[in-house]
């Protein structure tokens, strides 16, 4: 089945595509590319549609679209490509210590599922929300009591 959604794909047979990757569930080993081939086929097919090629917006409004279908798509949310799973990981290691070691990082890393500098980019995105959101807190508060003199 899998052979014959590479062909379809790549006939730009789209309708053919996706009805056999709704019509029965696909070994897990084969969800990332089955995912992708989902993905790409609707993107092209907009493309096509457009004359012209996909943004990053038009690519997101496709994605919310026509969401993966439960055969291929263990039904796991994610978020900005992050599983919930990983992102609980990282919240929790950020409330122990939001600064962690390289060697801590890798063991994250391995442990997410992520590579060893998304990890790092989520710890530096999320101080700084934590100091942006401090920091509007305190101009809120300086302002407030600024009013009531």
């Amino acid at each position: 089945m899998i052979v014959k959604a590479l062909v379809a794909f790549h006939r730009g047979q789209f309708k053919e595509l996706y009805s056999i990757l709704e019509s029965r569930p696909f070994s897990a080993i084969y969800h990332p590319r089955l995912q992708a081939l989902w993905l790409r086929a609707h993107y092209a097919e907009a493309e096509l549609a457009r004359g012209r090629p996909l943004g990053a917006v038009g690519k997101y409004r496709i994605r919310r679209r026509y969401p993966l279908p439960r055969t291929i798509w263990d039904g796991e949310q994610t978020s900005y490509c992050f599983r919930e799973r990983s992102r609980r990981a990282l919240r929790e290691w950020y409330a122990q210590n939001p600064y962690p070691s390289p060697r801590q990082k890798r063991e994250l890393a391995e442990m997410t599922g992520l590579t060893s500098v998304q990890v790092s980019n989520w710890f530096k995105n999320r101080r700084q929300r934590e100091r942006a959101a401090a920091d509007t807190a305190a101009a809120a508060a300086a302002d407030h009591t600024v009013d009531k003199r």
